[in-house]
């Protein structure tokens, strides 16, 4: 015995997906522009406690102030400027070009605040997508 529902008429043809099946789990409507370079930025930082103090820090420093100006942009393009004094306060803080020398549970302490501050920019970041930039479509 055929276990199968019947066919359902209608004019989905032979080999064609309905709506529903080719957008089973709903097109995007955001991007998250600044997820990599902030879970990026907030690995490295947490890699640069084991270098604190040293002269190779300034690898880390170079990195996290530029990671820091890049998310800023894209927190610029996703209109959520709240993060922008954050930011920019972590590119002039981790500056290696004019360094500020900090040490300390102060300098450790900051180095908790500014991860924290690249992972809640990183998933609060979005940028909505318009139809015509939704994958899948032709332009």
């Amino acid at each position: 015995m055929n276990n199968r529902p019947p066919a359902r008429s209608g004019n989905l043809t032979a080999g064609t997906k309905s709506r529903t099946q080719a957008d089973r789990y709903g097109a995007p409507t955001v991007r998250r522009t600044a997820l990599a370079p902030g879970l990026l930025a907030a690995i490295v930082m947490i890699a640069g406690f084991a270098l604190i103090g040293q002269s190779s820090y300034i690898a880390i420093e170079y990195v996290v102030a530029i990671l820091a100006l890049i998310v800023a942009w894209f927190a610029f393009q996703a209109k959520q400027w709240w993060w922008i004094p954050l930011l920019i306060a972590i590119a002039v803080i981790w500056n290696p070009v004019v360094p500020f020398h900090f040490s300390g549970p102060y300098w450790f302490g900051a180095q908790y605040v500014a991860i924290l501050v690249f992972v809640l920019v990183a998933i609060f970041v979005k940028v909505p997508i318009t139809e015509a930039q939704k994958p899948g479509r032709v332009r």
